[in-house]
């Protein structure tokens, strides 16, 4: 009886350290690609970072005031210090998250990281790092119609 706890016991921590180091790639398009890119591109920096994730799904995201201009954009890329870049599509903006509201002309996008890539950062000792607001920043490709011709 004591031998089979054992390997169960061994069979689940085994289980969390894959579900924490495993890799996702669902990204809708290629971060590095773009970032590395010529392309004109306009950086915003959060407005606030929530980092909880001992609450569960959604509980570690940054806020983010964008010019509205950028609402037809159809992607931009989440870099976050020491986790990397995710690119994501827009979608779900709002005038208030957390008590921000959006300054005239703006408006809000609430950016996710997953709970499990957050723990994982939380375990290597880089919670302050994921905790500040500098670390986190969303990358737009410039809109057509703001880039000048010459």
């Amino acid at each position: 009886m004591r031998r089979q706890l054992t390997y169960f016991l061994l069979f689940l921590i085994s289980l969390i350290i894959i579900t924490l180091w495993w890799p996702i790639n669902d990204s809708v398009c290629d971060a590095e690609a773009f970032l590395s890119s010529k392309t004109p591109k306009y950086q915003i920096q959060a407005t606030k970072v929530v980092v909880q994730p001992w609450r569960g799904k959604h509980h570690v995201y940054g806020i983010f005031m964008v010019p509205n201009e950028y609402k037809e954009s159809i992607f931009f890329v989440l870099t976050v210090k020491n986790f990397g870049n995710e690119c994501s599509q827009p979608f779900g903006y709002r005038q208030n998250y957390d008590g921000i509201s959006a300054e005239p002309g703006t408006h809000l996008i609430r950016e996710y990281i997953r709970t499990r890539t957050a723990l994982r950062l939380i375990i290597q000792g880089l919670y302050q790092q994921l905790n500040d607001k500098n670390n986190w920043t969303l990358t737009y490709p410039q809109p057509k119609n703001t880039i000048s011709s010459n």
